[in-house]
C-alpha cells in the first residue's frame, strides 16, 4: 500500500509540474490549481488514502504529500508571475495612449446666481470694512423676536410665521436679524457686519415668495452714526450692485426694531424708471433699513445714550432677481440647466 501511495505521488508530481508549464494564461492555471488542490483534487484524493496505511509508513507518506503541495503552489505562483510579464510585454501591441488625441472639451459648471450674488453683497461690504458674521438656523423666540421688540401679541407674528420644532420655543429662524443681537452680546462696540444665511418662513409658494429664502443683515453700531451715514451706505450698494446710473429712492417704512425706519429701491433697470410690466411703477424695491431702537440695543447689551446704529435687510434671492431680470423665485431652486447657464 505504501508503494502504491508513494508511486501516485511521483506520477503526480512530473504530470502537475508538465501541466502548470502548459497553462496558456491565468483562468487555465486556476482550473489547474482547484483540479490539483481544491477538495476533490487529485492531491487530495491521495492524501484520503493515507488513513488506510500503518501508522509507521502513514508519517512518512503524509511529509512526502505536503512537499507535493507546497511544490504546486510554488510552480503555480511562478507560472503566475511569467503569465503577467507576458501579458504586460504585450500591452504595446494591445493598449496603448495617443499623446496627440485631443478629447471632446469639459463642460465645466459654474457658481449658482445665488452664490454669485451672495459673493459680490460680501465683496462691496468688505470694501466699507465690514465682518460676515453666522448665526444658527435653528432660533430661540428671544433672539429672533423678543429681543427685536417683537412681543408674543405683535402683529408682526403673524408675517413671520414659521416652523416651530420645540414645543414652541425652538423655531427655524424667520429672518438672520437674531445675528445682530447674537453679536451685539459677545462683541463691544465699534460694530460693522454683515449676516447673510438662509431663513424660514410658512409663505405658500409662488413667483415671489417660498419657504426658504436667502436673506443678508448688515448692523453699523458706533459712537455718532446718523441716518445720512445709513442714506450714504445705501446709496453706495446699490450703485455697487446695480450699476452708477441707477437712481435710489428712500422712503419711510416700519419695523419694529429701528426707529425711524426706511425703505430702499432702484430704478427700473429694464424701463429706466418710466413704468414697465416688470416694475409697475419704474421702482423695485430692495431693502428695508433704519437706525437701531435703543431697545434693541439694550437687549444687545450696549448702552443707547453713548452708541447708536443703523441696520439694514434685504433679501438675496430679490437682489438676483432684480440684477438678472428673472420673473420667478422658484427657478433659482429647480435643477434646470438651461436656466444656469445664464449666469
Amino acid at each position: 500500500m505504501k508503494q502504491n501511495v508513494v508511486g501516485e505521488l511521483e506520477q503526480l508530481r512530473a504530470s502537475a509540474r508538465e501541466r502548470v508549464d502548459a497553462a496558456g494564461d491565468q483562468r487555465a492555471l486556476e482550473d489547474l490549481r482547484v483540479g490539483l488542490l481544491g477538495k476533490k483534487g487529485e492531491l487530495t484524493g491521495v492524501l484520503r488514502q493515507l488513513g488506510s496505511l500503518p501508522a509507521a509508513e502513514r508519517a512518512a507518506a503524509g511529509a512526502a504529500a505536503n512537499q507535493l503541495k507546497d511544490e504546486i503552489f510554488g510552480w503555480i505562483a511562478e507560472r503566475q508571475a511569467a503569465l503577467e510579464a507576458k501579458r504586460h510585454t504585450a500591452l504595446g501591441d494591445t493598449e496603448w495612449v495617443d499623446m496627440t488625441f485631443v478629447p471632446n472639451p469639459v463642460r465645466r459648471g459654474h457658481l449658482h446666481p445665488l452664490t454669485l450674488i451672495l459673493r459680490e453683497v460680501k465683496a462691496i461690504f468688505s470694501r466699507l470694512g465690514y465682518e460676515v458674521a453666522l448665526g444658527p438656523e435653528v432660533e430661540d423666540e428671544v433672539h429672533n423676536f423678543e429681543a427685536l421688540n417683537i412681543p408674543a401679541e405683535h402683529p408682526a407674528r403673524d408675517t413671520m410665521d414659521s416652523f416651530y420644532v420645540d414645543a414652541d420655543q425652538l423655531l427655524l429662524r424667520t429672518h438672520t436679524s437674531p445675528v445682530q443681537i447674537r453679536y451685539m452680546q459677545s462683541h463691544k462696540p465699534p460694530i460693522r457686519i454683515i449676516a447673510p444665511g438662509a431663513v424660514y418662513r410658512r409663505d405658500a409658494t409662488d413667483p415671489s415668495h417660498g419657504s426658504q429664502f436667502y436673506q443678508f443683515e448688515g448692523l453699523v453700531v458706533d459712537h455718532d452714526i446718523r441716518l445720512s451715514d445709513l442714506k450714504g451706505t445705501i446709496e453706495y450698494f446699490a450703485r455697487s450692485l446695480f450699476g452708477p446710473d441707477r437712481r435710489i429712492r428712500i422712503v419711510g417704512d416700519h419695523f419694529p426694531f429701528t426707529e425711524p425706519s426706511i425703505g430702499a429701491a432702484v430704478s427700473c433697470g429694464l424701463c429706466g424708471g418710466a413704468g414697465c410690466r416688470s416694475c409697475k411703477a419704474g421702482w423695485l424695491e430692495i431693502l428695508g433699513a433704519g437706525m437701531v431702537h435703543p431697545q434693541v440695543l439694550r437687549n444687545g447689551g450696549i448702552d443707547p445714550d453713548h452708541y447708536a446704529g443703523f441696520a439694514f435687510g434685504a433679501g438675496l434671492d430679490r437682489l438676483a432677481m432684480l440684477k438678472y431680470n428673472v420673473s420667478d423665485i422658484r427657478l433659482f431652486l429647480e435643477p434646470d440647466v438651461r436656466f444656469l447657464r445664464q449666469f
